[in-house]
């Protein structure tokens, strides 16, 4: 789907091509029969005009009724063919834009949420390969109106085909001959109208497509404003709090205003364009429909080749003709912003085939040479030769560790200033980090846990946020509200199958501290054998802070935890022991691994720190043997 044309076939060459190629040929069923009525409404017309046209000749002896039923006719075949045939075609393309689109969202949605963590290296594009913007406006709008404008598209060009077919041989069929070309017998009438629709249509058509680029244009760049200001808008609702507290109210006010004058500016020109293209569409029809269909009959009907009923039939014809084959003049603005939708959706097509391999990708603008593997359960976590650099073939790395070991059931605390990398390691590890080089061997088949500082609850019920990322019919009721319970959590055991209490969501109804006691709750019922806390216990005061790790302690045995904190000494628990057995300590660009040396509770401080009593002499052994032997 990383073409037009590829994008355009897939969903026909997919697992669902019979639902598609049905409703397809249902379409086209339509489309011709819709054609087959033009005809029979042209003759209608010409008999209803025949039938007014010599309403008081005397050869006429019921003009009344002949008028009644001609007109009656004509009404008839106006119904059929608007409501019934246009009105079916109209329900079955709605059907196949519906499942078009879900089938094409689908791909997408997984294409993005795929285990290569693709929504994420999709939107760290380089300067080699930009990231797409507003991937959420190219998967919701930009989708759904390309499919919908290019079934329109299709129904269109076939309508051009059936309507020469059919309303074509109707002209051929009452063709007559023509003063002046005689060479063409019979046929000269419809080689006059059909000529006459060859000069008009493609020239205006190639006006309207000048027209339509410009209008393309226009469009994706309207895309793009309004996609960045309402991105703006969600970012605002997000940092509410932040933007009420350091009253910023302003500074996002002209955020906003700079944000929409790029949609003014965009949408004046786009105004203007419309505008002309109106004016121009508008003149286009009433030549179309008033001169070019009814001049080339008119030569034929002066030199008596013609009656009036054939005259105003064969007009008729040409203006239907006109008509089908003006579709790319109409609906000109539908295909320019056709073009726009498709171009923002192969763009994302094109994004997330090229994250498939990360490290190729990222290999694009940097060095990028990360390896994994597995080892023995046994022998823990290893990092061997790792360096982290930026972006740039030449970037020195600012973080290194030559070797780096990690046994099962060691708890390890990362100490280093805040940018000295810290998070950068635990993201490299994970396979979240770009640029560098180095091994990472995982123990074999241990589950692992990466717990971020930022902690964001999707719209689901308390059960599934619990289980995460596992689905919450993997664990019982029970199981869940023991986890929640131990966490801290227990008066929110009865709400675990709601997805929003009192209207709010539950991003919006836990704070920060709650959050990360839910992360707590999610580690103790998953059970990982690889832990990752990256400032995990940011929002929790040093009371928190000990019960998130005594939780932890006390219900994962037997769990590697590697973790960064604020704090510039690890916490204890409430007996004074340590959680953490080592420290790995990040200077000047270097990460080195060296056991905790254990701190001595304060009691036990202050009485080392008294003075102690003066020592008593020591007597020489040897002069107290020789005392003895003097006693004696």
């Amino acid at each position: 789907m990383r073409s037009f044309w590829g994008l355009m076939r897939a969903y026909w060459f997919s697992s669902r091509w019979r639902e598609a190629w049905t409703l397809t040929l249902v379409i086209a069923l339509l489309t011709a029969l819709s054609s087959k009525a033009d005809v029979w409404f042209t003759v209608a017309a010409g008999e209803l005009a025949t039938s007014i046209a010599f309403f008081h000749d005397a050869a006429n002896t019921t003009p009344l009724e002949s008028l009644l039923t001609n007109a009656g006719l004509l009404v008839l075949l106006v119904v059929l063919k608007d409501m019934g045939i246009t009105g079916a075609s109209k329900f079955v393309s709605a059907t196949l834009h519906r499942k078009w689109r879900g089938w094409l969202n689908s791909r997408f949605n997984e294409a993005l949420l795929d285990t290569n963590h693709t929504h994420y290296h999709a939107q760290h594009g380089s300067s080699g390969t930009a990231a797409p913007d507003n991937i959420d406006q190219r998967v919701q709008e930009s989708i759904k109106d390309m499919t919908g404008g290019a079934i329109g598209l299709a129904m269109g060009v076939f309508g051009v085909f059936t309507s020469f077919y059919f309303v074509g041989g109707a002209l051929l069929k009452n063709s007559v001959e023509v003063k002046g070309l005689e060479f063409l017998g019979s046929y000269g009438s419809a080689a006059l109208a059909l000529l006459a629709v060859a000069i008009y249509v493609p020239f205006n058509t190639w006006i309207a497509m000048k027209l339509g680029g410009m209008l393309e244009w226009l469009n994706i760049r309207m895309q793009k404003a309004e996609g960045s200001y309402r991105g703006e808008l969600i970012t605002l609702l997000r940092r509410s709090f932040h933007v009420a507290a350091s009253q910023g109210e302003d500074v996002q006010k002209t955020i906003h205003g700079r944000l929409y004058l790029d949609i003014d500016s965009t949408w004046s020109k786009f105004n203007i364009v419309n505008t002309v293209y109106a004016g121009f569409e508008s003149v286009y029809n009433f030549v179309g429909a008033k001169v070019v269909a009814y001049g080339p009959g008119l030569v034929p009907f002066i030199h008596n080749g013609l009656d009036l009923k054939g005259y105003i039939t064969g007009s008729e014809q040409v203006n239907a003709l006109i008509s089908k084959c003006s579709w790319f003049i109409h609906v000109m603005p539908a295909l320019a912003t056709l073009r726009a939708n498709s171009q923002r959706v192969i763009e994302l097509a094109q994004a997330i085939e090229n994250v498939q391999h990360p490290q190729e990708f990222y290999s694009q603008t940097g060095r990028s040479d990360f390896r994994y593997a597995s080892q023995n359960p046994v022998f823990g976590l290893t990092i061997q030769k790792l360096e982290l650099a930026h972006q740039g073939e030449d970037a020195t790395p600012f973080l290194s560790a030559a070797n780096l070991r990690f046994r099962r059931g060691e708890w390890t605390f990362l100490k280093g200033e805040s940018g000295s990398g810290k998070t950068s390691l635990i993201k490299a590890i994970n396979g979240l980090w770009p640029y560098g080089r180095g091994t990472i061997v995982f123990p074999e088949g241990v589950k692992s846990f990466y717990a971020a500082q930022e902690v964001k609850l999707q719209q689901v019920t308390l059960k599934q946020l619990v289980c995460l990322p596992g689905s919450e019919q993997d664990h019982g009721d029970a199981q869940v509200a023991s986890a929640l319970h131990k966490a801290g959590l227990g008066d929110f055991i009865e709400h675990m199958g709601d997805e929003s209490r009192e209207g709010k969501s539950w991003d919006q109804v836990l704070s920060g501290g709650q959050k990360q006691k839910l992360v707590v709750a999610r580690i103790v019922l998953q059970q990982p054998g690889l832990l990752f806390l990256d400032e995990a216990t940011g929002a929790l005061d040093p009371d928190g802070k000990v019960a998130f790790h005594q939780a932890i302690k006390d219900n994962c045995p037997d769990v590697t935890v590697i973790s960064v904190m604020h704090e510039a000494v690890a916490p204890r628990s409430m007996t004074g022991s340590e959680f953490y057995h080592s420290i790995v300590a990040i200077a000047d660009g270097v990460a080195t691994k060296k056991p905790l040396v254990p701190t001595l509770p304060v009691e036990l401080t202050t009485i080392l720190a008294q003075p102690l009593p003066a020592p008593r002499p020591v007597e020489d052994k040897w002069l107290r043997f020789s005392r003895r032997l003097k006693q004696k």
